[in-house]
C-alpha cells in the first residue's frame, strides 16, 4: 500500500522545473503565499499569477477583462516571496493558467499549483471550483498540477495545509497526461492531523446553493447542507473524520459510446451510418440534418 504521508524531497528531475502557482481567491490571500512557500521548499523555481479580485465558481473559465484587446496586469510583492515574480491581472485563474502556458509570465510552466484555497473543494462539485478548474487546464495542457484546499471559510491553519501540499507535490512527477491531484485539508493543527487518505468524490458536497426566494425581480439564494449518506471512503467523509484527502482528477476526454454499451441501432439514423463509416463523416458534406 502507497504511504501517502512519507515526507519526500522533489526528485532531481523536477526541482529545475518552473512552477505557476495561482488560485481563485485573489493575489491577496493568505493561501497563495502559503503554496508558493511550499513550492519553494521543494525546490520549485516559481512565478505568481492570479487574479486581481476573488474569482470562486469560475471553473475553467476563460474570462478576463480587457481594454482595446489587452489585459492590463500589476506587479506585486508578498511578504517572504520577495525575490519571485508575482502578478495579478483582472482574469479567471483557468485563463491565467493558460497564458502561463503561452508565455505571458517569462519560461512556461511544467507545473501548476492552484490554491490554497480558502474552503474545502470536494464531490461532484468541484466542476464548479476555480481552483480546480486551473489545476484541469494545466493537466489538458500536459503540465503536472494540484489544487489544494483548506476546509474552512475562516481558515485558522494555513501552515498545516502548506505542510500537507509540501508532502504531495513530489507526487506530481508519478502521474500520467492528463491527471490532476486535488488535496482537502481539515483546519486544524498539524499534530491533530490524521493520515492522509485516497478518496472518492462524493455525490454532491457538504454544502449545496439552493434558492431561498423567488421574487417577481430577483432571486435570493441561500446554502442548505447536503444530508444524503455518504461513502465512507468519499471526501466529505473523510474531511469530517479529520483526514486530509487526495484525489486523482481526469481532465477533459471523450468516452465511447460502445463500452457503454450503447448499441448503434439506438442513434438517430444519420449517427449510426456515420459511425459506420467513421468519425469525420457523420453526416455527408452538404447533407441537410435530418427531419
Amino acid at each position: 500500500m502507497a504511504d501517502w504521508n512519507r515526507d519526500d524531497r522533489l526528485p532531481r528531475s523536477m526541482t529545475a522545473r518552473m512552477a505557476l502557482v495561482t488560485n481563485d481567491d485573489g493575489v491577496e490571500s493568505a493561501g497563495l503565499r502559503h503554496l508558493a512557500l511550499a513550492a519553494l521548499q521543494q525546490g520549485l523555481r516559481i512565478v505568481v499569477a492570479a487574479p486581481l479580485e476573488e474569482a470562486s465558481g469560475s471553473s475553467a473559465a476563460l474570462t478576463s477583462v480587457q481594454h482595446d484587446g489587452r489585459i492590463e496586469m500589476e506587479r506585486r510583492t508578498i511578504p517572504g516571496l520577495e525575490d519571485v515574480d508575482v502578478f495579478a491581472l483582472p482574469a479567471a485563474p483557468a485563463f491565467i493558467t493558460l497564458l502561463a502556458h503561452r508565455g505571458a509570465f517569462g519560461e512556461p510552466p511544467a507545473v501548476v499549483l492552484s490554491g490554497i484555497n480558502r474552503g474545502a473543494n470536494t464531490g461532484s462539485l468541484i466542476l464548479h471550483s476555480g481552483t480546480v478548474g486551473a489545476a484541469l487546464t494545466a493537466a489538458s495542457e500536459g503540465c503536472r498540477s494540484l489544487a489544494v484546499s483548506l476546509c474552512s471559510r475562516s481558515p485558522r491553519h494555513w501552515e498545516t495545509a502548506q505542510a500537507v501540499a509540501a508532502r504531495v507535490i513530489p507526487l506530481l512527477e508519478e502521474l500520467p497526461d492528463g491527471v490532476a491531484l486535488s488535496v482537502n485539508v481539515p483546519d486544524v493543527a498539524e499534530p491533530d492531523l490524521r493520515p492522509l487518505l485516497t478518496a472518492t468524490l462524493a455525490a454532491g458536497g457538504a454544502v449545496q446553493t439552493a434558492v431561498a426566494e423567488v421574487g417577481d425581480d430577483y432571486l435570493r439564494l441561500g446554502t442548505l447542507r447536503d444530508d444524503r449518506t455518504l461513502d465512507a471512503a468519499s471526501d466529505v467523509a473523510l474531511i469530517a473524520a479529520g483526514h486530509p484527502t487526495l484525489t486523482a482528477l481526469r481532465a477533459v476526454c471523450e468516452v465511447d459510446l460502445a463500452a457503454l454499451g450503447v448499441r448503434a441501432a439506438s442513434l438517430p439514423a444519420p449517427l449510426a451510418a456515420g459511425a459506420a463509416a467513421g468519425p469525420a463523416q457523420l453526416l455527408p458534406p452538404g447533407a441537410p440534418p435530418a427531419r
